[in-house]
C-alpha cells in the first residue's frame, strides 16, 4: 500500500487522522476527535494494568486506523503511520529530542523516530519530534510550517517572512532564506482561559458570544486592540472589569474587547518588523479576530493571510514531504 500514508496530527487537545494519497496529497478519508494528547495520557495513567504507555496510545490509534479501514474498505495493515504534533512530548507516545536551529523548511532536517510494526500493532510508524531555540518550543507547528511554505513562496516578495499561528500558544515563526531561523511564543488562547475562568474579570464577560458577530461586539473587539497599545496590557486588563461596573459594554461586548486586547497585545510587535512579510495561519475560528486585528494596527498591506482550508491541509502536506525526505528508512 505504498501509494497511501496515514497521516496523524496529535495535539494537546485534538486529534486528526487521516488516509492521505502520496501521490497527489488529496484526503481519501479522516477522523477528528477531541481525544487529544493531554486526556490519553490522563487516561493511561488511570489504567490499572500494566501496559506501557507507548502500548496504550498505540490502542488508541488501532481503533481510529480500524475504522478507517471500515470506511474504505481498505486493508491499512502496510500503510506507513507519520505522526506529528504533542506525541513525541513527555506526555505523548515517546519523547523525542526537539530539532535545532536553523531548520532547512523541505523537511531534511526533522528530527524522527520509526517504530517497526509488529504483532499488536502492524503499522510502521514514524514520529516527528519538534524544534526548540534557547526559550521556546514547539510540536506540530514545524511541520505545518513545512506543508505551506511551498504554496506561498510564489507570493512571497520580501526573503524574509514572519508566519503567525494563532492559536492556544501562538507562534510566530521566522523564516529568511528558506530556513526556519527563530520563534516566539504567545500564551494569547490560554491567557484569555484563564482569565475567563479563573480571575475576578470572569463576571464580566460572556465566553458563550464569541461565536456571536455582531457590530456591537466587533466595535468592542477594535477597541480592546487599540487600547492595548495604550498601557500595556497588564494595566489594561482591569479594563474589561471597569467597563461593566460603569455600564460601557455588557458581558457579551466585553468578551470581544478582552479578546482584542489579548491579540492586540500579541501583535503588537509586527508592527516594528517591516522588513518582513506576514502570513497568516488561521483556522477557521480565529480567522476574523486576526484579519481585523492586523487591519486596525495597520499591517495589511505587508499581509498574506492564508485561506483556512489551505491550514487544514499543512500538516498532512508536511507528513509527506518528511517522509519522503527519509523513504530510505522504510526499505526493508
Amino acid at each position: 500500500m505504498e501509494k497511501f500514508l496515514l497521516s496523524c496530527d496529535w495535539g494537546t487537545s485534538s486529534f486528526r487522522l487521516r488516509l492521505v494519497d502520496l501521490r497527489d496529497g488529496k484526503f481519501i478519508a479522516e477522523h477528528r476527535s477531541g481525544e487529544g494528547i493531554s486526556s490519553t495520557f490522563e487516561a493511561w495513567k488511570k489504567v490499572e494494568n500494566n501496559l506501557s504507555r507507548e502500548d496504550f496510545f498505540r490502542q488508541y490509534l488501532k481503533k481510529e486506523i480500524k475504522a478507517l479501514s471500515v470506511e474504505t474498505s481498505l486493508d491499512l495493515t502496510k500503510v506507513v503511520l507519520v505522526i506529528s504534533g504533542m506525541a513525541s512530548s513527555s506526555i505523548g507516545m515517546n519523547e523525542l529530542p526537539y530539532a535545532a536551529l536553523p531548520f532547512a523548511l523541505n523537511g531534511k532536517d526533522a528530527s524522527v523516530k520509526i517504530f517497526e510494526a509488529n504483532e499488536q500493532f502492524p503499522y510502521k510508524t514514524m514520529l516527528i519530534s519538534g524544534v526548540r531555540n534557547d526559550q521556546n518550543a514547539m510540536r506540530g507547528e514545524e511541520t505545518q510550517l513545512i506543508g505551506l511554505v511551498d504554496q506561498v513562496q510564489v507570493r512571497l516578495d520580501a526573503k524574509d517572512a514572519i508566519f503567525i499561528f494563532p492559536g492556544t500558544h501562538s507562534k510566530h515563526i521566522y523564516i529568511q532564506d528558506g530556513q526556519l531561523i527563530n520563534f516566539e511564543t504567545y500564551m494569547t488562547g490560554e491567557l484569555f482561559d484563564v482569565i475567563a475562568s479563573h480571575s475576578i474579570l470572569k463576571d464580566s464577560i460572556d465566553t458563550s458570544s464569541l461565536v456571536e458577530s455582531s457590530a456591537d461586539n466587533n466595535e468592542a473587539f477594535l477597541l480592546g486592540i487599540v487600547k492595548s497599545a495604550d498601557n500595556g496590557i497588564m494595566r489594561s486588563l482591569f479594563t474589561v472589569r471597569t467597563n461593566q461596573l460603569f455600564n460601557r459594554f455588557n458581558k457579551k461586548q466585553n468578551t470581544h474587547y478582552l479578546s482584542g486586547l489579548l491579540i492586540g497585545a500579541e501583535l503588537q510587535s509586527l508592527i516594528e518588523k517591516t522588513n518582513s512579510a506576514l502570513i497568516l495561519c488561521s483556522g477557521s475560528s480565529l480567522f476574523p479576530f486576526y484579519t481585523n486585528a492586523i487591519e486596525v494596527l495597520g499591517l495589511t498591506e505587508r499581509s498574506i493571510t492564508l485561506p483556512a482550508e489551505l491550514v487544514d491541509k499543512a500538516a498532512a502536506i508536511g507528513h509527506i514531504k518528511i517522509f519522503n525526505h527519509n523513504r530510505s528508512l522504510f526499505i526493508d
